[in-house]
């Protein structure tokens, strides 16, 4: 199971946990968000940190935006955190470079699992992964997770991440999900302030997740 890092912000941190392998991350291109990365970051920042994992994180953006932010700090996956349907989705899947992957969220609050099936099924083809994280009004870094149980009602068809939460203490209950995650996407409960990390614990988190591999 993969491990991506979501909401960095600090060089140092970031330059530290592309050489441990971390295989994802995470950049919040989201003004709204305490973790916008371009308060702390330029974009020719971005574009030198060599690794081949760098998502850009975009809520609602337009079109434009994303395509320059992509191309300017070379970025490997696209990750839709909004409410972009298969119009925008299918736009930008023709202006992105073909390398570049695109990851669409579905943000799970209280929907039945007919619902969320219907949710999936619709996604459009140029979806490469999907991502499921605990439905807020911040559009994620909440600290709270979903009932993973869901997931076992669900024909999961593409490759997925799963967010919202995960901690050193809820881990052991991956096993319970049948479909297992693609990757792990982990956040606010390693953080000691928003953007900045807590190594430690991280590396902790990536020991255990190799046990429970």
């Amino acid at each position: 199971m993969k491990l991506k890092v979501c909401g960095l912000t600090n060089l140092p941190q970031i330059q530290e946990l592309a050489s441990s392998k971390v295989h994802f991350l995470g950049f919040i291109f989201y003004e709204k968000s305490p973790r916008y990365v371009l308060n702390s970051l330029n974009l020719e920042e971005i574009r030198a940190i060599q690794h081949e994992g760098k998502v850009g994180v975009f809520v609602n953006e337009s079109l434009e935006n994303i395509i320059h932010i992509s191309e300017k700090a070379n970025l490997d996956f696209i990750q839709l955190h909004g409410d972009e349907d298969e119009n925008f989705i299918s736009a930008l899947r023709k202006k992105l470079v073909p390398q570049v992957q695109i990851i669409k969220v579905i943000r799970i609050g209280q929907p039945s699992a007919d619902e969320l099936q219907k949710i999936i099924d619709n996604q459009p083809s140029a979806v490469n992964y999907l991502l499921f994280d605990t439905d807020s009004k911040s559009f994620g870094g909440t600290g709270n997770s979903f009932e993973w149980n869901i997931l076992n009602e669900l024909k999961i068809e593409k490759p997925f991440f799963l967010s919202g939460g995960i901690s050193l203490e809820n881990i052991h209950q991956l096993s319970k999900i049948n479909t297992q995650p693609f990757a792990l996407d982990i956040n606010s409960k390693f953080e000691t302030e928003p953007g900045t990390k807590d190594l430690l614990k991280i590396k902790k988190f990536k020991s255990l997740l190799l046990k429970e591999d």
